[in-house]
């Protein structure tokens, strides 16, 4: 599930024949995403669900849920899906929902991390995949990788070096995942 710009997607896709997944489809809440078009490029069948099209969330997650269900999937990952989703759709998908986060987890969960862990003084910054919940970046951590912050670091460059970690992290937790040798499914 995408929502931006697909790099996760990208490293996900690239990775998945030596970490043994296969990537079934894509779904997204955004019509003009990067992520759609490499997903089409990628010959990957895409669903988009355009939230802003919903008068309620309750509709716009009854028809996110008809997306995904078409596809079949046994794991679903949210790779920079920016949208909220509500405990009903959670609860249908309950323990299949893995999210990546740019924090190490507890701290900063929601947007705008980097400037947070900048203010924040944290030394140690990072990402964090994790089974999403109904709280907002609140699941169970599944792993995590950390990097030191550097003084003065602008937010931008922190967020960089974050995302390569993301890019690593990402597709070793699903290939993990989906081969079973993770207990906490």
């Amino acid at each position: 599930m995408v929502s931006g710009r697909g790099s996760n997607l990208r490293a996900l896709q690239e990775e998945a024949p030596e970490q043994g997944y296969v990537i079934t489809g894509v779904v997204s809440n955004n019509p003009t995403a990067p992520a759609v078009d490499y997903a089409r490029d990628q010959g990957l069948a895409v669903r988009l669900v355009d939230h802003r099209r919903f008068a309620t969330r309750a509709a716009f997650e009854e028809t996110l849920a008809t997306a995904l269900d078409d596809l079949a999937p046994d794991i679903i990952a949210l790779a920079g899906f920016l949208r909220v989703l509500g405990a009903d759709f959670v609860g249908r998908y309950q323990g299949r929902l893995l999210n990546i986060h740019p924090s190490l987890l507890p701290a900063f969960p929601g947007l705008d991390t980097h400037r947070r862990a900048l203010a924040s003084g944290a030394r140690v910054h990072g990402a964090t995949v994790h089974l999403v919940t109904d709280a907002v970046d609140g699941g169970p951590i599944i792993a995590q990788a950390g990097l030191t912050v550097i003084p003065g670091e602008p937010p931008a460059a922190l967020a960089a070096r974050v995302l390569a970690l993301e890019h690593a992290l990402y597709p070793y937790v699903l290939g993990r995942w989906a081969r079973g040798e993770i207990a906490d499914r």
